[in-house]
């Protein structure tokens, strides 16, 4: 497939040659382009990616390593939670018209698949077989972008993998605490067990999935699709919303007991699930609480930081760029999220230029300061800087 761009893949700046020095790390040749090219850099980023945490023999090959370098205690290939991250990035790369492998990749999925009295997706894999336990938020995560791999490859196998992760998610839901999903499969109603909760990311993310599954599945699931994510959303609202800004709780343990900590992906889940529910019924109230919610996270979230001036949270970017494509779905409905996204897109231009190391490979901090090396290491670092730069390309592209 060739780039969609005067910039080929084959011409763009490739980390693998020596002379690669992203802006800001450190001596040896530097380009400075005359306007930034947001899809070439997001490509550059892949290269990075593929070069330095890919396997390229044994049992795993094809898979990526969870860190760089590679620790004593990894396994041969990555958990699934960065694995899925990759592929938010690599579906994107894989629109914008570059040759990435990606129906490869996403067929890989399988090799975490754990065929168990109800199948779903296992958190590892040794190459061939999935192992581990079995997390509600990543098996919705894997729908949402086999949702997409249907979208973009036209294959009927992506649906019927679908519906057995809705299945799958079916058997997570009870009526402990009202209803709603657990975290995971083997941490169901353990009273104190801080893993024994029912969170925002796992019902979150479990909506935004049903709802984008919604608009492609067969016409036979789509009462029970919508009738679990409203029920999944007015739980949620219910149980975990803080009523002061709009923006939402982590999770509530099976005691009963609300941990109030915030994540920014928590929020985004709900707006994408908001304007979603607002397109599918119509009913204004679910854009009015999106709107609500965008407006609580960019008031919560956004500070201004040492060096970097306004900016998102300077840890744990994978959760931000999930609030970011939350707001771009929302803008068509909400024009301020331009806005939002703008002071995104300045932290992500600041980050390339000098919170990347001379590999290419991003800090968790896009400020720069290494305050912990060893999350830096992370592919998941990198599937954020990745889907994070996609994004963006696309976004721009749709707004020329």
């Amino acid at each position: 497939m060739m780039a969609l761009w005067s910039c080929s893949p084959t011409s763009c700046t490739d980390p693998s040659k020596e002379d690669f020095v992203p802006g800001g790390g450190g001596g040896g040749k530097k380009e400075e382009p005359v306007e930034v090219v947001w899809h070439q850099r997001a490509y550059d980023t892949y290269l990075a990616i593929e070069k330095l945490y890919g396997v390229t023999s044994g049992p795993t090959a094809g898979f990526f390593n969870e860190n760089y370098p590679k620790g004593s205690g990894d396994l041969g290939a990555s958990f699934l939670w960065p694995y899925d991250g990759l592929m938010s990035g690599v579906a994107l790369l894989n629109k914008l018209g570059y040759e990435v492998g990606y129906k490869d990749k996403i067929d890989r999925y399988e090799a975490y698949y754990r065929n168990l009295a109800v199948g779903g997706y296992g958190s590892q894999t040794d190459g061939r077989n999935g192992g581990g336990d079995r997390f509600y938020d990543d098996n919705s995560i894997i729908g949402l972008n086999l949702v997409e791999a249907y979208k973009q490859l036209k294959d009927s196998k992506y649906l019927d993998r679908c519906a057995r992760i809705v299945n799958f998610l079916h058997s997570g839901e009870d009526d402990v605490l009202g209803g709603a999903i657990w975290w995971c499969e083997s941490q169901k109603n353990k009273p104190g067990v801080g893993d024994s909760n029912k969170p925002a990311c796992a019902n979150g993310y479990a909506q935004w999935f049903l709802l984008s599954y919604y608009d492609i599945c067969p016409e036979g699931e789509k009462a029970d699709v919508l009738a679990f994510a409203k029920r999944l959303y007015a739980w949620e609202r219910e149980n975990l919303l803080d009523p002061s800004d709009q923006t939402y709780w982590n999770d509530r343990n099976a005691d009963g007991s609300i941990n109030k900590t915030k994540w920014t992906y928590n929020s985004g889940a709900m707006i994408a699930a908001g304007a979603r529910l607002y397109h599918i019924t119509g009913e204004k109230h679910y854009l009015d609480e999106a709107i609500a919610t965008a407006k609580g996270a960019y008031g919560y979230y956004v500070k201004s930081r040492d060096k970097i001036g306004m900016a998102y949270p300077l840890n744990d970017p994978w959760f931000t760029v999930k609030l970011i494509r939350a707001y771009m779905e929302l803008e068509p409905d909400f024009s301020t999220c331009a806005e939002y996204i703008k002071v995104f897109v300045k932290n992500l231009e600041y980050a390339w230029t000098h919170g990347r190391s001379q590999n290419g490979l991003f800090y968790e901090d896009w400020s720069g300061s290494r305050v912990n090396p060893d999350r830096d290491k992370s592919l998941l670092m990198q599937d954020a800087a990745l889907e994070s730069l996609a994004a963006v390309a696309l976004y721009n592209n749709e707004h020329k």
